[in-house]
């Protein structure tokens, strides 16, 4: 697999945001990374920058006075193929984050966020400091088991938590070898499914470490460093499993 290529010393980075004080906090989000940033407030707006400019990254609204951003990626990408985008969104709408992910944005930030979210989100995108980068500090003080949020997803069901847990257990060494093959292999469309699979899975039972380098590989399939934190967090919770232990209390 090869190594992501360097990330630019100082990207450059459209964003589309109709609303001004969103474009005014996303913007300072951006600068700070450091980056340009040219910030426009609709659809016509990106395409005029967009037919003399060369970017490094998209920031685009999920809806625009004059359109969304999914027409909008799909028209850029027309003249600039290979440029990576990231989708913003007030939704917390499944659908609207399926739909946009399914266009070809890379990831889908909810607003409101703070901006290390944003920073994150971007720096991973871009393959910024790997070794130092928010993503991993995030993914190092989760716990293994988030037993709260577990819990409220199965309506504060404990046998239903520890069950579903157990079932996530028994499979996670399919699916974690399934992910490493198609690693190796370079097959990124099934990674993809896998870690999509995957990630739901994180959330129903509470895997809050796994969950984090999950979305971070997803964010940089061909990252070594996130694949490598993908695997350690996959074997320790396998590793806590030995002992009969799935993180409820219950053995």
């Amino acid at each position: 697999m090869k190594s992501p290529p360097d990330p630019p010393a100082s990207p450059r980075i459209l964003l589309v945001e109709d609303d001004p004080t969103s474009r005014a906090f996303l913007s300072a989000a951006l600068h700070a990374i450091p980056a340009e940033v040219d910030a426009v407030d609709s659809l016509a707006g990106a395409l005029a920058l967009l037919g003399g400019r060369q970017y490094d990254l998209w920031l685009f609204d999920a809806n625009l006075p004059d359109g969304d951003g999914r027409d909008l990626l799909a028209r850029a990408r027309q003249a600039h193929p290979g440029i990576p985008a990231l989708a913003h969104t007030a939704s917390n709408d499944a659908g609207v984050r399926e739909a946009l992910l399914a266009a070809g944005f890379r990831d889908v930030l909810v607003k409101p966020l703070p901006a290390s979210a944003v920073q994150s989100a971007v720096r991973a995108v871009l393959g910024f400091g790997a070794s130092t980068d928010s993503t991993r500090a995030i993914a190092s003080n989760q716990p293994t088991w988030d037993d709260v949020a577990a819990a409220a997803a199965l309506n504060g069901n404990q046998a239903h938590v520890a069950t579903l847990r157990q079932l996530f257990i028994a499979e996670l060494p399919h699916t974690r070898e399934r992910i490493l093959a198609c690693a190796r292999d370079g097959d990124r469309e099934s990674m993809q499914g896998e870690l999509h699979k995957l990630r739901a899975s994180c959330g129903f039972v509470g895997a809050a470490r796994l969950a984090d380098t999950v979305r971070a590989l997803q964010s940089q399939p061909d990252a070594v460093d996130a694949l490598d934190r993908f695997d350690r967090a996959a074997l320790d919770i396998l590793r806590q499993s030995d002992g009969n232990d799935d993180g409820t209390g219950y053995a």
